[in-house]
């Protein structure tokens, strides 16, 4: 064969390599933030699941940094070159606690693959309480933890973001704005029996705001009641059951042993 007829073959094959090699790229197609709020505290889990494309020449990069260890959440933004990849929920005066990040396996696709990457975090103040009647407490979202993209307007949702907030069971919820896209409200206007609110679509979060009021039960009122004792007294307590067991030591050495 022919070194004109070699080259001529070659050709469409560097062309293929280079061009491949030119596309080869991470692309995160859709994100989830799912705020878990609880119902004896103001800080709430978080749940972000982020929907990854890459390219067949980015799958092998993919594999080696999923298996190598201590990788950052910072390390993986630059992996991806992306800022999605980071908590959609900050508070501004706390630090995100309880934090995990896991790269899901590699789900071929025909001319690239998908993975999902799992980050889980805990966040304090996401909401404030007050109590407005005996045993029955309001829950405000506190609006200031929202961290999604910065318009000139305000916040507001990308269209591959979806954001969830969880209440309690039981909650009868007071305020919602703008109204979630999903569920719908029934047909007096009221959310009975939900507990997922879902915002999408490139929704404005500028004038975001939700709050809820939760009953306690009298059973939840002696527990938290006891449980205030113990957070506010604790040293007092701890010092009580060390003069309780000398004076017990005493007497059995006075009775028994003098």
């Amino acid at each position: 064969m022919s070194a004109k007829r070699i080259s001529l073959l070659a050709f469409p094959l560097l062309i293929t390599l280079l061009f491949g090699s030119a596309h080869a790229y991470f692309n995160i197609t859709q994100v989830n933030t799912t705020v878990v709020l609880s119902s004896n505290t103001t800080t709430a889990s978080v749940i972000e699941t982020f929907y990854l494309y890459m390219s067949n020449a980015s799958v092998n990069v993919y594999a080696q940094d999923r298996s190598a260890y201590n990788l950052s959440l910072v390390d993986w933004q630059n992996i991806l070159k992306t800022t999605q990849l980071t908590p959609h929920i900050l508070n501004p005066r706390f630090s995100v606690s309880k934090l995990t990040f896991l790269p899901g396996s590699i789900i071929p696709q025909g001319s690239g693959a998908d993975a999902l990457l799992i980050m889980t975090y805990s966040i304090k103040n996401v909401t404030t309480v007050d109590e407005i009647a005996p045993r029955k407490f309001e829950y405000t979202f506190n609006d200031s933890v929202l961290n999604f993209e910065h318009t000139a307007s305000g916040q507001a949702l990308p269209q591959n973001v979806r954001f969830t907030l969880v209440v309690p069971k039981g909650a009868q919820i007071v305020s919602i704005s703008p109204l979630p896209d999903s569920p719908p409200p029934n047909f007096v206007g009221n959310y009975t029996n939900v507990t997922a609110f879902s915002w999408y679509a490139a929704e404005p979060l500028y004038r975001f705001s939700f709050s809820y009021i939760l009953t306690q039960s009298l059973q939840g009122e002696v527990a938290a009641y006891f449980t205030n004792i113990y957070t506010n007294d604790k040293e007092y307590i701890y010092i009580g059951i060390v003069v309780l067991l000398l004076l017990s030591a005493a007497y059995i050495y006075i009775k028994f042993l003098s």
